[in-house]
């Protein structure tokens, strides 16, 4: 069994991706061919946003981002202390400072009854993060900027195609921003990623940024990266695509099917009532992670953990003035949490074998008890 199955999906679609690839062979545009604008124009219009701009990660889109918000050397921005390490590190890149705020225990993402503690003076914009697949609760951070005239940045890397009260992810802030890494819910055959606004100010210097600054060929108004997406990237996302709104269904009854199963027995993830989520990861939560872990995959079962070590214990940003325990939801997360295996084509008969490998691990670990 396949933590995630690529390859289910390549055979439904494979004569269209490689028809896709040899168009852009054919024409030899490979940086910035006709296939950019057509993404950028279908993506804009699913998350129903006014400009949507691709580029060569999520990473960088994160990047992007706060170089068009002008976040400058000592500014803070405000951010949660439990995802991937990208969301702080773009942060300090820019040689401004990451502020963390402590998780929801029960979704995971920033809690914001935590964050207006956190604005200080040099607080210039906030990065919530939609980890695991679905949305941190954006009204009430949205407010909270507001009140403070801040800016926000979604980091959506996890949760494009997700939905928070009836709007899609990606279209709930200053700028969205996501990952089409070939794990993610909608990926590409390697990296890419995209920012998403309707600014139209900010779109122009995210167009900028993207091209090394360039609002005309070798004219540079502004410092900028080597951030744009390969032409056969957009051009597999293109047929991607297509597939993506089923997936999401397919994602959402395998998730209500291993809550079925599993909800009695461990932690299962708890979807805010007004949100959908793309489950990226599917992630329980258990007491004895690394038995637990041992069981499972002696059992042919394969296992993730996102994420083992807090941002604040991270060693790259251990200059930052943070107890150890200074986090303590996040720090019982990043103890517990494990992913199960997780894609739109994981079958019925595999999420029980999943699920029996779950039983039998528990019952190991009650044993030793």
């Amino acid at each position: 069994m396949q933590f995630i199955d690529l390859k289910a999906q390549y055979q439904l679609i494979e004569p269209e991706i490689l028809l896709s690839i040899k168009q852009v062979l054919d024409h030899g545009q490979y940086i910035m061919g006709p296939e950019i604008a057509a993404l950028e124009k279908q993506l804009a219009d699913f998350i129903g946003v006014k400009h949507a701009i691709v580029n060569a990660s999520g990473t960088d889109a994160l990047l992007m981002a706060l170089m068009a918000l002008e976040i400058q050397p000592n500014d803070e921005v405000i951010t949660t202390a439990f995802s991937f390490f990208a969301t702080a590190e773009v942060i300090s890149l820019c040689h401004a400072k990451p502020i963390f705020v402590d998780i929801d225990p029960l979704t995971y993402n920033l809690d914001p009854a935590k964050l207006e503690a956190a604005i200080t003076p040099k607080t210039k914009a906030i990065m919530p993060v939609g980890l695991y697949g679905q949305c941190p609760d954006m009204d009430e951070i949205n407010a909270i900027a507001a009140k403070y005239n801040l800016p926000v940045i979604e980091d959506a890397a996890q949760s494009f195609g997700a939905t928070y009260k009836g709007h899609y992810s990606c279209n709930l802030s200053s700028i969205g921003c996501t990952s089409f890494f070939p794990s993610k819910p909608l990926g590409g055959y390697g990296d890419s990623g995209a920012c998403f606004t309707n600014d139209d100010l900010l779109a122009q210097k995210l167009i900028e940024i993207r091209v090394h600054g360039q609002s005309g060929r070798y004219k540079h108004s502004r410092i900028g990266i080597n951030g744009r997406m390969d032409t056969i990237q957009a051009a597999i996302l293109l047929q991607k695509m297509v597939l993506f709104p089923a997936e999401i269904i397919k994602r959402q009854e395998i998730a209500a099917r291993y809550d079925a199963l599993l909800s009695s027995l461990v932690q299962t993830p708890h979807i805010a009532a007004h949100n959908s989520s793309v489950y990226a990861q599917y992630t329980i939560e258990v007491k004895n992670r690394d038995a637990f872990q041992q069981s499972m995959q002696a059992d042919g079962i394969p296992t993730a953990i996102h994420y083992p070590v807090p941002m604040h214990q991270q060693k790259a940003l251990e200059h930052l003035p943070y107890a150890k325990a200074a986090f303590p939801h996040a720090e019982r997360a990043s103890k517990g949490v494990l992913s199960l295996p997780m894609h739109p084509y994981l079958k019925e008969e595999e999420q029980h074998r999943v699920v029996n490998a779950v039983k039998k691990a528990l019952q190991q670990e009650a044993a030793v008890a």
